[in-house]
């Protein structure tokens, strides 16, 4: 799987494990804008991502959602429930077409028992939500203008983005530039553009940005916070 995104759980496997997971699931699709997985839901079924990208967000005490992050190829989604057995910490909803592999939490936790390899990749990818966990306080203004700056990329990528063969070069364009076009802190910027940075979707750059994965990004300025775009 060429696209599967860094860090992800596939990309810590060897083939026969990767063979072996994807082998005990049930192919499913979801159309763009489906919700995959919803919060406080007591379902315990796991989805491994093989292609496509979603969004994860949960519903905060005033009412607002908050966006988490993006999830890519090679990703498993809702491991935790399968594990701990507790509801859904959070919704997952598609942001195009998807694909997953869907186990049921026995037959994810009867994979980990069996094949130890599989187990450690898990973990692995769970310490990676753990460090990201650490500074969702810090980050979730960011998350929130997260959007918006997407929607600003997509816009300039179309206007005047120079393909190459790494995606869509956009030059002469600060964070500056774009925190005054959405009226937003450079700060909350920065950490907006982190996260599409940290999943390979944008490159940046001295007024420079590369946008490596244009259909995510134009998939995710399209998507509403409170998933009311149409299917």
């Amino acid at each position: 799987m060429d696209d599967t995104a860094d860090g992800a759980l596939l990309a810590y496997l060897a083939d026969a494990d990767r063979d072996y997971l994807l082998g005990r699931g049930t192919r499913r699709r979801f159309r763009a804008n489906s919700l995959v997985l919803m919060e406080g839901d007591p379902s315990d079924h796991v989805h491994v991502l093989v292609t496509g990208w979603v969004r994860v967000s949960a519903v905060v005490d005033d009412g607002r959602e908050v966006l988490f992050g993006l999830r890519g190829p090679g990703e498993v989604l809702g491991d935790l429930a399968a594990v701990t057995g507790r509801p859904r910490s959070a919704s997952v909803r598609a942001i195009e077409p998807c694909t997953v592999f869907q186990l049921t939490g026995a037959d994810f936790v009867d994979v980990l028992h069996t094949r130890p390899a599989i187990a450690v990749a898990t973990i692995k990818t769970v310490a990676a939500r753990l460090r990201n966990a650490e500074s969702a306080r810090v980050d979730v203004a960011a998350f929130d203008v997260s959007r918006r700056v997407a929607v600003v990329l997509v816009r300039l990528a179309e206007e005047r983005g120079r393909p190459e063969p790494d995606g869509v070069v956009i030059d002469a364009l600060s964070q500056e530039d774009i925190a005054a076009q959405i009226g937003a802190a450079r700060r909350t910027v920065a950490r907006a553009l982190r996260v599409l940075r940290e999943r390979g979707i944008v490159e940046t750059g001295r007024r420079r940005f590369l946008i490596r994965e244009l259909r995510v990004l134009r998939a995710f300025a399209r998507s509403e916070p409170n998933g009311t775009q149409g299917a």
